[in-house]
């Protein structure tokens, strides 16, 4: 293997792979933390013009660097990006970007292959924190609308100057839909919502009472809302599945706005034109797909991954494929692990599990 040794890679410098990185430097272990994008924050910075957090700044710093913005504004995506890039610089994070990992793989010596199109890495231990969002998911009769409809995944859409003149269909009410619908309606589109909501929060995180009441939802997400309670587990696959409780723009809000909502999700095409479950064909001239991620874990071997398409782990350790560790997924031990505010828990609690292991085999690492 041609490429630098390592006692831990890992695969991803979002807000899990930077508080992994920072928690095993405290611990004295090495690691070198490989970034796809060219900058650190550039997913953050990729995401919708107008997207702005669900957490205050003050639960959005990670640990060593507070977040330079008064503790209880929302940051925006490009706020959170620049923010990541600062704390990587800050505490000299070891990271590579523009390496794009394609295969993560056991080798004959018992140390994992972690290779991109040009080079290869070894390691005894690897942490996958890329996150979930890797293969945008729209259904496949959406080849079939018209091609004057203008379609676009949410992980494509910047802002309204890339809709065409007309009404719009925003597909999926989780987070992100409930947003672009928001826009879509105050930038002067007809806009259309397929789709059930998840739950909602009796008042919006904007207001007073939101503001009020965040420390005592944080505590919720994070205390009992996990694996280790009944409510947590129950909740964990709804959430996997299909996204949380509206946050911001609930329900009312989006009413008010004059957002026309339908229950009946988009399942097909009739005539060129979105159709939905109950039979309603909606003339539109742009679709928004905020229908979500397809898991996508093949290129870890050996397979890690359950009948629900999810990596089957223990609070982010993969016990079938030992040195192997998960971090940033859905619900990955609580409510708050899809948060940057739980970030810095679920890669501490990883780190202990490193850090152990190291100590029980300690071996030489070759520079």
């Amino acid at each position: 293997m041609n490429g630098s040794r390592h006692e831990v890679i890992i695969v991803g410098a979002g807000q899990s792979g930077l508080a992994a990185g920072h928690a095993l430097a405290q611990r004295g272990v090495d690691f070198l933390i490989l970034e796809a994008s060219e900058r650190i924050g550039d997913v953050w910075r990729g995401r919708y013009d107008s997207l702005v957090l669900y957490s205050r700044a003050k639960d959005d710093a990670l640990p060593g660097l507070p977040f330079p913005l008064p503790a209880s504004d929302f940051p925006t995506g490009r706020q959170m990006g620049d923010y990541l890039e600062s704390y990587a610089a800050h505490h000299r994070l070891p990271v590579r970007t523009g390496v794009r990992v394609g295969t993560v793989e056991r080798v004959a010596d018992g140390r994992f292959r972690v290779a991109s199109a040009e080079e290869e890495f070894s390691a005894r231990q690897v942490i996958i924190a890329s996150g979930p969002f890797r293969e945008p998911k729209v259904p496949d009769f959406a080849s079939e609308l018209d091609g004057a409809v203008r379609q676009v995944h949410s992980s494509a859409y910047r802002g309204p100057g890339q809709l065409q003149d007309g009404p719009v269909l925003v597909v999926g009410l989780a987070h992100s839909g409930a947003d672009l619908a928001m826009e879509a309606v105050r930038s002067g589109h007809r806009t259309h919502l397929s789709g059930r909501a998840h739950g909602q929060l009796p008042f919006s995180i904007d207001t007073r009472r939101g503001r009020v009441a965040f420390p005592v939802m944080k505590f919720l997400g994070t205390h009992v809302l996990n694996m280790r309670t009944p409510i947590g587990r129950r909740m964990a696959p709804k959430v996997r599945m299909g996204g949380g409780p509206l946050l911001r723009h609930r329900l009312p809000d989006l009413d008010r706005a004059g957002v026309e909502r339908h229950d009946a999700r988009t399942v097909g095409v009739r005539d060129g034109k979105p159709m939905l479950d109950d039979g309603t064909v909606l003339d539109v001239a742009n679709v928004i797909w905020c229908t979500g991620f397809r898991p996508a874990f093949d290129w870890i071997r050996p397979p890690v991954v359950g009948d629900d398409g999810w990596p089957v782990h223990e609070r982010g350790v993969v016990t079938t494929a030992p040195g192997l560790y998960f971090l940033g997924l859905p619900f990955l031990f609580s409510f708050t692990s899809m948060l940057v505010a739980g970030a810095a828990r679920d890669a501490a609690y990883v780190a202990d599990r490193i850090a152990e292991r190291l100590a029980a085999e300690p071996v030489a690492v070759a520079a």
